[in-house]
């Protein structure tokens, strides 16, 4: 078996999963491929399987005799993945087996990165085209890329893809918007800025912006936003104001700690290319703005402050 070594970098870590019933010695080949390649295997720690009981396989480093409880405390490993961390499924033929099936949908709905060594048979579940990955392959992807591969999503697929992310919904989302400002080679007594009417506010006016993903950074994902819903290349200037969500705003979800974080952002040009997610644009001072259109109250809220800020 080839050995892979990391240089000095990011440190990986992964959870295995699978029957092991049925694919114990692929899973310890598996543990072996990753850890030679530098990267952590919190679980499970290798053992030999002590007994089956009931369909479950048992381990000799299983402390606790309850199957829910060594469950659980298997899962538990997902929480201190970290950044770099994913979980990765040993199914061959295709079959993950019915503890393996119930880790993925919590992985998946956590919002952990899962990568199959082969497309799954026996579940229905949803995995963007670069989710399958041998093990050595993926193992020699990491080592030289110091990065875990990046989702593909076919284009007949992303409304899949976005109904999917939409599931996992932690306690607290945190969103970054941006009143985007437009500077004209000669600059006018006030700057125009973009609002853009969108079916999610009841087709009210709202700034541009989005959801944070995991692990990635608020001036990362405004800028990725940005360009996702119009197309344009911009520069993120300074922060406006951080607030919870309006309650009774028209798209309060009760339960959920949702957090705006709101940034002036800087373009040279006023070409749009809208996405689906709008379905108008308008450019035009801030103050009439505030007189002349129907504006969402959070996006209201922001608009008042950088209004201020301007005088």
């Amino acid at each position: 078996m080839k050995t892979l070594k990391f240089s000095v970098g990011p440190k990986f870590r992964c959870v295995l999963h699978g029957s092991f019933q049925k694919h114990f010695d692929e899973i310890k080949k598996v543990h072996g491929i990753f850890t030679s390649a530098g990267i952590e295997v919190l679980a499970p720690a290798m053992s030999e399987i002590k007994a089956v009981e009931n369909g479950f396989a048992v381990l000799e480093t299983d402390r606790e005799k309850d199957h829910r409880m060594i469950e659980l405390l298997y899962l538990h490993n997902l929480k201190r993945l970290g950044e770099n961390g994913f979980s990765y499924f040993i199914n061959p033929e295709g079959y993950i087996g019915k503890s393996a099936s119930y880790e993925l949908g919590i992985a998946q709905v956590s919002n952990i990165r899962c990568f199959f060594q082969e497309n799954p048979s026996d579940h229905p579940a949803y995995f963007h085209n670069n989710s399958i990955w041998k093990p050595e392959n993926l193992a020699e992807y990491i080592n030289r890329n110091k990065s875990l591969p990046k989702p593909h999503v076919k284009r007949s697929e992303s409304r899949i893809h976005k109904l999917w992310e939409e599931l996992m919904v932690p306690g607290s989302v945190v969103a970054v918007g941006g009143i985007i400002e437009y500077e004209p080679s000669r600059p006018k007594k006030e700057k125009d800025i973009l609002l853009v009417k969108t079916h999610k506010w009841g087709d009210k006016f709202s700034m541009v912006g989005g959801k944070v993903r995991r692990n990635e950074r608020l001036d990362e994902a405004l800028l990725r936003e940005i360009n996702e819903e119009t197309g344009l290349k911009a520069t993120v200037g300074g922060h406006i104001c951080t607030f919870d969500q309006i309650k009774n705003s028209g798209y309060y979800i009760s339960g959920i700690q949702h957090i705006f974080v709101d940034k002036v952002v800087r373009v040279n040009s006023k070409k749009i290319q809208l996405n689906e997610e709008a379905e108008e644009f308008v450019w035009m001072p801030a103050r009439n703005a505030l007189k002349e259109l129907p504006i969402e109250p959070n996006a209201r809220q922001t608009l008042e402050i950088y209004t201020k800020s301007q005088q």
